[in-house]
């Protein structure tokens, strides 16, 4: 079965950075597009990231334009989030997500698979 695994997930401080990491295992990588999601107390999840099954096009959240970047490594399964320029207001539980052949990126309804999530805390 389809398992997606993320890590990485911190305490930093603002300003500073954090590479997650999501592990996927029981899929053929290639061939997903992979999404990051966040979601804050009392708050709705929302998109981040995401990185489309192509191998090409890669597309973010305004909040996180230039200060976030999305990268794969189909060869290790593995999809990451590098963080930087990190603001109390990234602070949440971050979720990885997949699904196949997607050329939608979006919405939580896009992805049929998702991590357990990685907590993510930036104090001020």
């Amino acid at each position: 079965q389809v398992q997606l695994v993320e890590s990485g997930g911190g305490l930093v401080q603002t300003g500073g950075s954090l590479r997650l990491s999501c592990a996927a295992s029981g899929l053929t990588f290639s061939q997903y597009t992979m999404g990051w999601f966040r979601q804050a107390p009392g708050k709705e999840r929302e998109f981040v990231a995401a990185f489309i099954w192509n191998g090409l096009n890669t597309y973010y959240a305004e909040s996180v334009k230039v200060r976030f970047t999305i990268s794969r490594d189909n060869a290790k399964n593995t999809v990451y989030l590098q963080m930087n320029s990190l603001r109390p207001e990234d602070t949440g539980v971050y979720y990885c997500a997949a699904d196949k052949w997607r050329n939608s990126y979006y919405a939580t309804t896009t992805y049929k698979y998702w991590g357990q999530g990685t907590q993510v805390t930036v104090s001020s």
